[in-house]
């Protein structure tokens, strides 16, 4: 279905986003948010696209899916709750937390071998009561602890050296970033570090699309489809309780989604249809709305996702509006 060959990298320009939602209140648009979306049919041809998807883009955390197939390709030996976790933007609930533990016991490691950045967790729920309790900022209640228990996993298993996995030049990197051009089927135009302290990929939306396309379409047992596997059937754990994309995989059967920070959300389903959205102010109460509409166009079923329209605009009290995609996210194909 899908090529091996990888492309030369996307351009590195400022995006021609265009207007993906409007915020309405009272009948009247108060407020506009830009980006740009792109569906991907079962044949990986794109099917809608709006806005600039080939543009240079840091996917942040909805990158971490093709992280974790890049580690178990090198021998990460992880299933179920705990591969979720190692894919995960957890909430720091608990189970994050243990989990993390398990991890890193299971590499004879402790939490002092973390090089993310020490952080409150991100659910805000867990983060008052960690607050609360007097806690300071730790290594292991930062969103992405999971995920580095996982690389720090994988070096020892390859006998990589453990204070400097988050080296570009690391070989853990560099299985990452091959891994990250495969599934992507284009170069890396730019290397940054995430806000955890990890390397950073930049590729473009539509290659972003066609990985998570690549890996729900892997045959059983391949690392691809034990990551999708594994988020699906453990969706909480590589989110946290109560999130929007944990709902949405329980949604949409056999779907695998992804969010990340600036507005990033993509998501595939097993038969290879995509879709990946990046709202250019990076305002999480589009994000949603606007992949559902993109799902929509995918062929999900409008009805199933119904929940994922967006939060209402309140005034006094009482909803008075909406984030709404605008009118372009018809179910309407791409005309040459």
């Amino acid at each position: 279905m899908y090529s091996s060959s990888v492309a030369d990298a996307p351009l590195v320009r400022e995006p021609l986003h265009a207007p993906v939602a409007h915020l309405v209140r009272g009948g009247v648009v108060e407020g506009v948010h830009h980006g740009s979306v792109v569906v991907l049919g079962a044949d990986g041809q794109v099917t809608f696209q709006l806005g600039d998807i080939e543009a240079a883009f840091y996917p942040r955390s909805a990158l971490k899916p093709v992280q974790a197939v890049a580690m178990v390709r090198a021998g990460l030996p992880l299933d179920g709750e705990l591969l979720s976790l190692a894919a995960a933007s957890h909430s720091g609930e608990e189970r994050h937390l243990a989990g993390t533990r398990r991890i890193l016991e299971s590499a004879g490691l402790t939490e002092d071998h973390l090089r993310n950045t020490p952080d409150m967790p991100y659910g805000p729920a867990f983060r008052d009561a960690w607050v609360r309790e007097g806690r300071a900022p730790s290594r292991l209640a930062q969103n992405c602890s999971g995920k580095h228990a996982a690389m720090l996993y994988t070096c020892k298993l390859n006998g990589w050296s453990l204070d400097d996995y988050l080296d570009p030049a690391h070989p853990l990197q560099q299985a990452i970033a091959e891994i990250v051009e495969d599934l992507t089927g284009q170069r890396v135009a730019a290397v940054t570090v995430d806000g955890c302290g990890a390397p950073l990929f930049s590729v473009s939306l539509h290659g972003l699309a066609r990985a998570a396309a690549r890996i729900t379409t892997a045959a059983a047992g391949t690392p691809e489809a034990r990551v999708a596997d594994a988020m699906r059937d453990h969706a909480e754990m590589a989110s946290g309780a109560g999130r929007d994309v944990a709902a949405l995989m329980r949604a949409v059967p056999g779907l695998l989604a992804k969010d990340g920070f600036e507005g990033v959300q993509v998501a595939a389903l097993p038969d290879g249809r995509a879709i990946a959205v990046k709202i250019a102010d990076g305002a999480n109460r589009a994000r949603i709305p606007v992949a559902a509409a993109a799902l929509a166009l995918a062929g999900v079923e409008p009805s199933t996702l119904a929940e994922f329209a967006g939060e209402p605009l309140l005034g006094g009290g009482l909803p008075v509006g909406s984030v709404r995609p605008v009118r372009a996210l018809d179910p309407v194909p791409v005309t040459s």
